[in-house]
Parts: structure tokens; sequence; C-alpha cells
């Protein structure tokens, strides 16, 4: 398996109830590289830009305003097939449905407080690690 570049998000919930933490200890358990971290805020402008491809959902204007809400943090994670070991890593979208020991099972709390966020695909990887990353930070 290729080593690829994902991003994660420790979303507004996770932030605000302390579990970056958590989540980013998670993540090294589990065995990624941090390439890249930052923290911030995303304005709703930030966050229609990064889900521009759900503007036609019915979802798209609650997602933004709650990504928009609080401080989140970024991730640029690296290893051996990242894409789908960080899907697996976070659990399925709803925390209700997602496997136990995953860290939307274990800390979301709703499908739309979840924790955290993840590339779906190689397109969406680099598209979003470029979003919040510039290329000499991911080097």
């Amino acid at each position: 398996m290729a080593i690829e570049r994902t991003l994660a998000i420790v979303k507004p919930d996770a932030v605000g109830r302390g579990l970056s933490g958590e989540v980013l200890a998670r993540i090294q358990k589990a065995g990624f590289q941090i390439v890249a971290i930052k923290s911030l805020y995303l304005t709703r402008k930030g966050a229609e830009g990064f889900y521009a491809v759900h503007r036609a959902r019915p979802f798209f204007g609650e997602l933004t305003e709650f990504m928009s809400s609080g401080k989140i943090v970024v991730l640029a994670l690296e290893a051996e097939g990242a894409i789908l070991k960080w899907r697996d890593t976070m659990g399925a979208t709803d925390p209700a449905k997602a496997a136990p020991g995953t860290i939307r099972r274990d800390l979301g709390t709703s499908i739309g407080n979840n924790c955290t966020h993840g590339s779906d695909a190689p397109e969406t990887a680099a598209f979003e690690l470029g979003y919040f990353f510039a290329g000499y930070e991911l080097i």
C-alpha cells in the first residue's frame, strides 16, 4: 500500500468540549505521521468554499454555519493508505452506527456533532490539504 496524505479536522464540537488532545492521541496511536497542524477559525465564507461540493445539498447551510461556529484543528496526516485508514479511525458519520473504539463512536454525539472530518478520496485530499496548507507547510 502506498504512502498517502489526507486532511483531518477536529470539528468545533470536539474542540469546544476539550477533546482535541484525545483526538490527537488517537491519531498518533493509529500510526499516522502529523505532517502539519494548525488551529484556526473558519469564516462562514471559508466554510462555504471548503464545502462548495455540497452547495446544492439541503444540509449545506447548517454544515457551514456549524463549521464556522468555533475553533477547529486541521491536520495533514501521512501513512500507508492514509485516506482509508483515517476514515476507519474516525468511524461512520453517524456515531450510533460507527464501530466500537472509533473516534466518532466514542466521542461524537450526533451526525452533525461527530467530532472529525476526513478526506474521502485522493482528489478530495489534494483539494482539502491545499485549502488549509501552503505547499511549503507540507514538506
